[in-house]
């Protein structure tokens, strides 16, 4: 995975992007500026074992570089690029980062609505960072891993709202006893 972060994105309590690292080895993260690129990040897209897909919503994006699945060429893995911002901000650094403008972007069609409960968007189909990254890693094949992100994802969420509205957490509860079987 790789994490463009906006601004002061990686501050925040609320941030799920740094659940991907806890749980994917292979994550790195990246500040996203509007006049410079990290020369880094550069060198991440341009390494020949990876396969980078930007992912970003194919309704935003002209139709030759929208991809549905993942397709991998001999000896490569994926690499997904995942904008970690608020939704107007991704669009912003998506329009503005001329350096991923070769890539194929990855457009998730997924059926299900986020549960994501710590900051909402207006539409219940965008998606926190982490449920993105797990939905990918579902497309790429690896299901367990898609798994233990996503109950990962939600014992974090149990705790930050625990903690926001001062309530006990509850270690035997069915939200804890999803993520038991991975640790």
């Amino acid at each position: 995975m790789c994490l463009v972060m906006h601004d002061v994105e990686p501050l925040k309590p609320s941030n799920t992007g740094w659940l991907i690292a806890d749980v994917i080895a292979d994550t790195w993260a990246f500040h996203w500026s509007r006049t410079e690129v990290d020369p880094q990040l550069l060198v991440l897209l341009a390494d020949p074992q990876w396969q980078p897909y930007i992912v970003f919503p194919g309704e935003f994006v002209a139709p030759e570089r929208v991809v549905s699945e993942v397709r991998l060429e001999e000896g490569k893995r994926p690499l997904f690029i995942l904008l970690d911002a608020t939704w107007s901000e991704a669009r912003k650094m998506f329009r503005k980062s001329p350096y991923l403008e070769h890539l194929p972007v990855l457009s998730l069609s997924p059926e299900k609505l986020s549960r994501y409960k710590l900051r909402r968007s207006k539409r219940d189909d965008h998606f926190c960072t982490a449920e993105v990254a797990a939905l990918c890693l579902e497309l790429a094949g690896d299901e367990q891993t898609s798994q233990v992100l996503d109950a990962y994802l939600d014992v974090f969420s149990a705790h930050y709202l625990s903690a926001k509205f001062q309530k006990a957490i509850d270690p035997h509860d069915e939200v804890h006893s999803r993520l038991r079987p991975f640790v």
